[in-house]
């Protein structure tokens, strides 16, 4: 029987009522009640609310750019990133949520609710209402917009060296795609570029010297082209990671602050365990991955082929190694103790999010953690409040929104094979029942004797949008 190699293509229309379905399972809606439609015809004002303390400096000439994937609206971040000296002087502007959204109000409300936009092959859901996190609270191009900007030194070896947060006015002066900046940079873009990469790599460097790991495995994508939907193994650009050291850098320094002031939420995640890594110096032994007895495992993962077999099982394996990360709330002078270990295990350094707070509950209480204490001021009675649910509340959002991202991607799979039920594919044995495909763009459950870290031939079984692909190896 021949072994089918296909190209990943489905209809949109033929799966909205499938993904309308995962939405209202998991009771996430667009519709916004009155009192949020009230609250939204009063947004968007210069003056501040009452809740909102000191000054709003004017930033408007300083030149911000965003950075964000082709098509986004939802516009967390503004950055621009300047030689000074031996270093750097990264200015990261991060929309002020919390100048738009009144606490205990009916934005507030829902938020708690919603935890964090939700993402679908056919539309958004967003934390906050579209008007808002879209329109006058977006850091969108030529937009004054009420923003917090981080001000942070880093010097030639990559190390965090002061750090300034202010509120203020600010007018991005551009919208930069990923796609745009990597296939056909325009001219006005490339000493942000340069610096950049700079930085990037100092960061790097930084972050592997003191020990921090980070999997180098291709995302799973379903990707929207008009009514098109196609399946995607994608790897991430070089400029995705540059851009993505300017936010793990913010989240290091809000870290910094909130230890200093005995207050906050961090995002920590265990170290990998002796057992663990013994376990998988085993399966990469199985597999074939050289693994020299003096070597790190983050070292391995930086030499990993991640698009052969062997490496995209071992990567699949490694993911055992990334378990436990949680979001934890500490107030020493309230009673609630500083997290231990207060690191996150992939960073080997203290983290917070503090950079979606468009699309993220957690980092407007983190952010004005951070405003408070650098001003000198006592962190408002608002946010200390808020704190002890914050942990809890975000699993609980981020789990629905994974649910809801698997049965998506499920459904599309499901859709793409369907025709194919009974025919032979080629597979990677990722786990002892799951086999990856090439073509289509396919991860799902496998009976019968997997391979782990060879390819094999595997008959589709069933195609079932509510419960995905599933497969059988071949005898």
């Amino acid at each position: 029987m021949p072994i089918r190699r296909l190209v990943a293509r489905t209809s949109l229309t033929q799966l909205e009522h499938r993904f309308a379905e995962i939405r209202s399972d998991e009771g996430i809606h667009e519709e916004r009640s009155a009192g949020v439609l009230a609250e939204l015809a009063r947004g968007g004002r210069d003056e501040e609310p009452a809740h909102i303390e000191g000054k709003r400096d004017d930033l408007t000439d300083v030149s911000f750019v965003t950075i964000d994937p082709e098509g986004s609206t939802d516009l967390d971040q503004a950055v621009l990133v300047e030689v000074d000296g031996q270093g750097w002087r990264v200015r990261y502007a991060i929309a002020d949520v919390a100048a738009h959204v009144v606490p205990g109000g009916a934005i507030d409300t829902e938020a708690w609710a919603r935890v964090e936009t939700t993402y679908c092959p056919d539309e958004r859901i967003g934390l906050h209402p579209l008007a808002m996190s879209e329109g006058y609270a977006s850091l969108l191009p030529g937009q004054r917009t009420k923003a917090v900007v981080w001000d942070l030194g880093v010097d030639a070896a990559g190390e965090l060296r002061t750090i300034d947060m202010r509120r203020a006015w600010v007018r991005s002066t551009h919208k930069y795609s990923y796609e745009q900046l990597t296939t056909a940079p325009p001219k006005d873009a490339m000493q942000l570029l340069t610096n950049l990469k700079k930085l990037g790599d100092a960061r790097r460097s930084s972050l592997a010297r003191a020990g921090a790991v980070s999997l180098p495995k291709p995302s799973q994508e379903v990707v929207r082209k008009g009514d098109e939907l196609t399946l995607e193994f994608r790897a991430g650009r070089p400029i995705e990671d540059d851009n993505a050291q300017v936010s793990l850098l913010t989240g290091s320094a809000a870290a910094r602050l909130m230890l200093e002031a005995g207050v906050g939420v961090l995002r920590t995640m265990p170290p990998a365990s002796e057992a663990a890594l013994q376990r998988l110096r085993h399966q990469a032994a199985a597999l074939g991955v050289e693994w020299a007895p003096d070597e790190s495992y983050a070292h391995v993962l930086t030499t990993l082929n991640a698009e052969s077999p062997r490496g995209a099982a071992f990567l699949t394996a490694a993911v055992s190694l990334f378990r436990g990360a949680a979001w934890q709330p500490f107030d020493v002078a309230g009673g609630m103790p500083v997290p231990d270990p207060v690191t996150h295990g992939a960073l080997s350094a203290p983290y917070a999010h503090v950079t979606a707070p468009l699309r993220r509950l957690v980092d407007r209480y983190g952010t004005e953690v951070c405003l408070a204490h650098a001003a000198g001021r006592q962190v408002p009675d608002w946010v200390v409040t808020a704190l002890p649910g914050l942990g809890t509340a975000m699993e609980t959002g981020v789990r629905r929104g994974s649910r809801v991202d698997r049965a998506c991607v499920d459904a599309v799979e499901a859709a793409v094979l369907a025709p194919h039920v009974g025919e032979m594919f080629e597979g990677v044995g990722l786990d002892s029942n799951t086999v990856q495909l090439s073509a289509p763009a396919v991860v799902a459950k496998c009976s019968g004797t997997v391979t782990v870290g060879r390819r094999q031939h595997v008959r589709l079984v069933s195609a079932d949008a509510a419960t995905g692909p599933k497969f059988e190896a071949a005898s």
